[in-house]
C-alpha cells in the first residue's frame, strides 16, 4: 500500500511511523510511506498557505492552492485514490472502517490546522471526512497516525502472526479477553486455571466468555450489533445469547 500524507508537520510523521511495527512495514516495502509538506507547493513568496475566512469570523483557514497542486503531483487518476481528510466532522472511525481501508492500494490523508481547509477541497478532492472522536485537536496529524496505524495492521504481511488482529477489541464486535504470561502467580495473584489447563475447547469458551462479559460492563452498545452479525449461525447466536443471559442473571 503507498501512503501520502499532506501536512505542515512532516518531522512528527517520520519520528513516529518509523518505529516499531509500522516501521518495519515501511522498511519491509509492504507500506511505501510519503509525506509532503504542502507548505513548499504554495506560490506565495512567502510561502503563506492560509488566509482569513470570508464572511468573518475567528482563526485562520488553509488555501486552495498549495493543497490542489500537492495532490495534482502526486495523483495520476483520482479515481484510484482515497482521499481521507481528518476533521472533528467527519465519520466516526471504527474497526469496520480500517478493514474497508486496509484493502486500498492508495491513500492520502490531509491533515487540517487552524480553523480547517477551503471547502472547495473537500468538495473537489475528498472522498471519506473521518473523526477518531467526539473532540477538537489542534491539527490533522494525531488523528491521521492513529488511522494508519489501525489500517497498517491489517495489511497482510505487517504483523508477524496474520491472525492475531482477529481476536483484538471490536474485529469481532466485542471487546478483548484478559491476557496473562509466566509466572502463573505474581505475590498471590494467580492465573486463571483454565488458561494453565491446556483444553484448548475449554480456554476458548473462557476467552469468549470473558469478552461478553466485558462488552456488557463496559460497552453494552456493543451488544446487539455482535448478535446481528450475519456471520453467526443461528446455533451460534443462541449460544451467545444464553452466554449473555446467564452474566446478567449473575450481576443482578
Amino acid at each position: 500500500m503507498k501512503i501520502d500524507i499532506l501536512t505542515l508537520f512532516p518531522e512528527m510523521f517520520t519520528n513516529v511511523l518509523n518505529q516499531s511495527i509500522i516501521g518495519r512495514a515501511i522498511k519491509n516495502g509492504i507500506i511505501k510511506l510519503n509525506v509532503i509538506n504542502f507548505r513548499e507547493y504554495s506560490s506565495d513568496k512567502h510561502k503563506r498557505v492560509d488566509d482569513y475566512p470570508y464572511g468573518g469570523g475567528s482563526g485562520m483557514v488553509l488555501m486552495n492552492q498549495p493543497i490542489f497542486d500537492a495532490l495534482k503531483s502526486i495523483t495520476k487518476e483520482k479515481k484510484k485514490y482515497k482521499i481521507i481528510y481528518l476533521t472533528p466532522k467527519g465519520k466516526t472511525f471504527n474497526q469496520e472502517m480500517a478493514l474497508s481501508l486496509s484493502k486500498e492500494e492508495n491513500l492520502i490523508f490531509i491533515c487540517g490546522h487552524y480553523e480547517g481547509i477551503d471547502q472547495r477541497i473537500i468538495d473537489y478532492w475528498v472522498t471519506d471526512e473521518i473523526s477518531i472522536g467526539d473532540y477538537v485537536l489542534t491539527g490533522g496529524e494525531l488523528p491521521t497516525m492513529v488511522v494508519i496505524d489501525t489500517v497498517a495492521r491489517l495489511i497482510p504481511g505487517v504483523l508477524n502472526n496474520e491472525n492475531s488482529f482477529k481476536d483484538e477489541s471490536f474485529y469481532s464486535g466485542l471487546l478483548e479477553y484478559p491476557h496473562y504470561t509466566r509466572p502463573a502467580d505474581y505475590n498471590g495473584m494467580k492465573v486463571p486455571k483454565v488458561l494453565l489447563s491446556g483444553n484448548h475447547k475449554l480456554i476458548e469458551e473462557w476467552r469468549l466468555k470473558k469478552s461478553i462479559e466485558l462488552t456488557i460492563k463496559r460497552r453494552p452498545d456493543l451488544i446487539e450489533k455482535f448478535l446481528k452479525n450475519n456471520k453467526f449461525t443461528q446455533k451460534e447466536r443462541e449460544k451467545f445469547k444464553n452466554i449473555i443471559n446467564e452474566i446478567l442473571m449473575n450481576n443482578n
